[in-house]
């Protein structure tokens, strides 16, 4: 038997999943929404400390770090306390618009 029979009694059933041509229409919604998240995710990460770059001059004083929110210099805050709460943000989004994707695919049952 090679790996591409599926053993006595189980569906045939195809488990290869491609990220860059996904097989399916929610498998391919799926993967638009994983690359939507890590963009969104990888811009205020690594965006934000470019700014921080570009902005500054060469003693690391800049606008930004200039700037305070709540007694501490922006950077501090956004580093510290915003990136954290864009994550957890980032997750319940995921998680929310997957669900949205299951029902909208969900297969009605057959029987009772």
């Amino acid at each position: 038997m090679n790996d591409r029979t599926p053993p006595e009694g189980q569906p045939n059933i195809v488990s290869r999943v491609n990220f860059f041509r996904p097989a399916s229409p929610y498998l391919a919604r799926e993967m638009l929404l994983i690359w939507i998240m890590l963009a969104a995710w990888a811009l205020l990460t690594f965006g934000f400390q470019a700014l921080l770059a570009v902005t500054g001059d060469a003693s690391g004083n800049g606008p930004l770090t200039e700037s305070t929110l709540f007694g501490f210099p922006l950077h501090f805050w956004f580093s510290g306390q915003f990136l954290i709460l864009w994550f957890v943000l980032l997750c319940f989004l995921f998680n929310f618009f997957v669900d949205r994707l299951v029902s909208r695919y969900r297969k009605p049952r057959q029987g009772g």
